[in-house]
């Protein structure tokens, strides 16, 4: 294998050579598209990207160990640092967001990383806002898209530079931001990139809040109200669950066998035996509905009883193929309930994957 040798454990450093890399060794700092070119490609193995706006949390570290695992102790990888303006709709959120290059490589450092690729605006974007860029097209304009307009234009555009840049084998990306998720997945697949993309699940606090950079912004009892977050979309996953099981339940007393339903014809019961088969054969209607009004009902709780403000933004079951709303008639299939909220002045979202049909 080839990759850049490290010349100490105390601070960032230059590509150097072609030692490999070693968990806990300090990974090559490397800050324009030339060094990075020059990082040597592993022989006979992989190169795995993590792609960051910085802020390292666990949640990154996770992908960074997901990617370490997959590429193998001779593969490669690249973990970018890059706060991209193009995804921010006002120049405040940009100036606000949080740069902390310094415990970023510490944390790429432990959690295994090769090299970290921390570019300036100036060196992504040399001739200003790019002309030309990535569209997200009719998913783009959902949910996140609708609230912050343009941004997964500017999402997709770094992330294609990127790839071309990095040019990796496998791409991480967290299923927290599952809309984005799913966009890159489309375009790596519409515009033939020659990439795999991975999803990793969302890392949680053991409160339950999703790991994000922004959390860091909340105060104890704004965290607190945000809490509404995860437990809505939590308490949806247990009504699913319940409303499904009970549904198996009352498809096994279905006349033709020995449940309740058969039982009950023999005895002469002809009524109790109609009722119990009709709710055996009764179909879970419905269920996209209950899963919405769980979630509804514990945060509009939160929003009118905590003690900070919570604005629910959207609360969305979406198909996660395009992020196109469930019908309450679905009875199968994959879906994601997502959320979005500003709990005093931070925006926070969330998200959990369903399965509907799934005791079927």
């Amino acid at each position: 294998m080839t990759t850049s040798s490290r010349t100490g454990n105390t601070g960032p450093t230059a590509l150097q050579g072609t030692a490999p890399a070693l968990q806990g060794t300090t990974p090559a700092l490397l800050r324009t598209a030339a060094e990075l070119d020059a990082l040597p490609r592993p022989a006979g193995a992989e190169r795995a990207v993590v792609m960051t706006m910085g802020a390292l949390h666990e949640g990154h570290a996770t992908l960074i160990r997901a990617a370490r695992e997959a590429a193998g102790p001779d593969g490669q990888v690249v973990v970018t640092v890059f706060v991209n303006p193009l995804q921010f709709g006002e120049a405040a959120d940009l100036d606000r967001y949080p740069r902390t290059l310094d415990a970023d490589l510490e944390t790429a450092t432990a959690a295994g990383a090769d090299a970290v690729f921390a570019p300036g605006v100036d060196e992504v974007y040399p001739s200003g806002e790019p002309q030309v860029r990535i569209t997200a097209g009719p998913m783009g304009e959902r949910l996140e898209g609708a609230s912050r307009p343009g941004h997964f234009d500017g999402m997709l555009t770094v992330v294609a530079k990127l790839l071309h840049l990095t040019r990796p084998d496998e791409a991480f990306y967290g299923q927290k931001d599952a809309q984005q998720l799913a966009l890159i997945r489309r375009m790596v697949r519409d515009l033939n990139f020659g990439v795999r993309i991975t999803g990793v699940p969302t890392v949680r606090d053991p409160d339950g809040l999703a790991l994000s950079s922004r959390n860091r912004f909340l105060s104890p009892q704004e965290r607190h109200t945000a809490l509404a977050l995860p437990r809505a979309l939590f308490a949806a996953r247990d009504r699913l669950a319940a409303q499904q099981a009970l549904h198996e339940r009352a498809k096994a007393t279905a006349p033709g066998g020995d449940g309740r339903a058969a039982g009950l014809n023999r005895l002469g019961e002809a009524r109790a035996a109609a009722d119990a088969q009709a709710v055996a054969l009764a179909r879970p209607n419905g269920a996209p509905a209950a899963v919405r009004a769980t979630a509804r009902a514990i945060l509009e709780e939160a929003a009118t009883r905590g003690k900070c403000s919570l604005v629910l933004d959207y609360l969305a079951l979406v198909d996660p193929a395009d992020f196109t709303e469930i019908p309450d008639d679905r009875e199968s299939g994959e879906a994601v309930l997502a959320v979005a909220a500003r709990v005093g002045e931070t925006r926070l979202i969330d998200n959990i994957p369903l399965t509907f049909g799934a005791l079927s």
